[in-house]
């Protein structure tokens, strides 16, 4: 059994019930870690009691604010987790966003300001959050994201989040490259198709899972805890070798031809 007792995790991204970053949230709390969430604030409070709500049981030591688009806001959670633990050992972004016109529209059509965005909150958001983590990792530790299989193929109705998932991953090499001599080790988990929140901006999320299901070596789709427990193992000290990689969880759709 996979143990990370005594380590100090920051998950990014709960949105609900089915996101991925929840099941890594409470794969990792029952590997015995103690945790750091997000919510993404806004007026009315919505997103602050819908994840405080859903993370109650898992008891996290810090629940803070952060839009990753904000760097003050960064900061501030990271002098929080200094304040209360005093170090980092894993950090996980779950952190994806595209507006739907750049997803599901012609690609030539994408405006700079929609490029730009998806690029910010989907792939620069892992430099900004790594650059504050690595100050509180003395002792190594694991940094991970999620991607797709759309930052090497065309996918339809990926749009925008094509690129921006490829420039996630090459940060995620360049990270890697410079962390490693301070054991801090840098890895993507690229999932396959999953009825999420997120994948529902894609508008044809089920269709993609069907096909996944029927082109796959397992003939059938991944679930949100399969994924989870490939990032726990990469957060692991079992992993302690891996870093720069992304790792596919598709049931070996990926590894197939047309």
């Amino acid at each position: 059994m996979i143990t990370l007792a005594g380590k100090k995790a920051l998950v990014l991204g709960i949105a609900n019930n089915r996101s991925i970053a929840w099941a890594i949230a409470q794969a990792f709390h029952s590997a015995g870690a103690e945790l750091a969430v997000n919510y993404l604030p806004d007026e009315k409070g919505r997103f602050e009691a819908k994840v405080r709500e859903l993370t109650a049981p898992l008891a996290p030591a810090i629940f803070a604010p952060c839009d990753v688009r904000d760097d003050a806001q960064i900061a501030h959670l990271f002098e929080t987790i200094a304040s209360k633990w005093g170090r980092l050992d894993i950090l996980v972004h779950c952190l994806a966003f595209g507006n739907k016109e750049d997803l599901q529209g012609p690609f030539t059509q994408i405006r700079r300001d929609g490029y730009s965005l998806a690029m910010e909150v989907s792939a620069f958001s892992l430099i900004a959050l790594a650059n504050r983590a690595v100050s509180l990792m003395p002792d190594g530790g694991s940094i991970l994201t999620l991607t797709y299989i759309g930052s090497t193929r065309v996918m339809e109705g990926y749009g925008v989040m094509g690129p921006a998932k490829a420039a996630l991953e090459a940060n995620t090499r360049y990270l890697a490259a410079e962390l490693g001599k301070q054991n801090v080790r840098v890895n993507a988990v690229s999932a396959g198709p999953i009825r999420t929140l997120a994948a529902s901006g894609l508008g044809n999320i089920h269709e993609a899972i069907h096909k996944t299901e029927a082109a796959s070596a397992i003939k059938r789709a991944v679930t949100q805890e399969e994924v989870a427990n490939t990032a726990l193992f990469l957060a692991s000290d079992l992993a302690s070798a891996i870093t720069g990689q992304t790792i596919y969880v598709d049931c070996g759709f990926s590894i197939m031809g047309g």
